[in-house]
């Protein structure tokens, strides 16, 4: 069994359901998603840990990290049958699977699944992979992380000009797709 690594063809076929198998919620303690992953996949269990990019302001200096998606929680396949899944409460980087009357409770089907899809083989989730000419997104990272703006043209290798509004002007900014989220309206 494998974790999110690797190439694409390979991460695909890690995260197929077979026998009985679910997607199940695991929590961690503060940035221990990394540690738990790594402890969970040296056990065999395989593991998804979606992510994102994050801008860290710290001392005048700002940096653009990958950060969990959900922070302090990350998604594993088990199978209560057949899996040892009691033993991933006692795993180095875990504080609980999330549980109701004793038993892992499943993430309804294809939540997981869409995730993965919208993923490139790290886990970084594309929140932009379809957005069009006129559409209204807000900037995820970078310098003009949380500005919303109108999409003024797309180009073929990714890159994406923008109209933002700042200050009352119109101003256009070059991103690329990773950096957008759509508005939902």
């Amino acid at each position: 069994m494998m974790n999110r690594a690797g190439n694409a063809a390979d991460a695909g076929k890690s995260f197929e359901l077979i026998d009985g198998e679910r997607w199940y919620v695991a929590h961690t303690p503060p940035h221990k998603e990394a540690v738990a992953t790594m402890h969970l996949g040296e056990q065999g269990f395989r593991t998804f840990l979606p992510r994102r990019l994050k801008n860290i302001r710290h001392a005048r200096t700002m940096r653009t990290i990958l950060a969990p998606v959900f922070p302090r929680y990350l998604f594993l396949i088990l199978n209560l049958d057949r899996d040892r899944w009691l033993s991933v409460n006692g795993t180095r980087g875990i504080s609980r699977l999330i549980m109701v009357s004793g038993r892992p409770v499943p993430v309804p089907s294809g939540i997981v699944e869409t995730l993965i899809a919208a993923s490139d083989p790290a886990g970084k989730v594309k929140y932009a992979p379809g957005v069009a000419k006129g559409e209204k997104v807000r900037l995820v990272a970078g310098p003009f992380a949380d500005c919303l703006g109108v999409i003024e043209c797309l180009n073929d290798s990714g890159r994406v000009s923008l109209l933002l509004k700042i200050m009352n002007r119109e101003v256009r900014v070059t991103t690329t797709h990773d950096w957008l989220e759509p508005l939902v309206a």
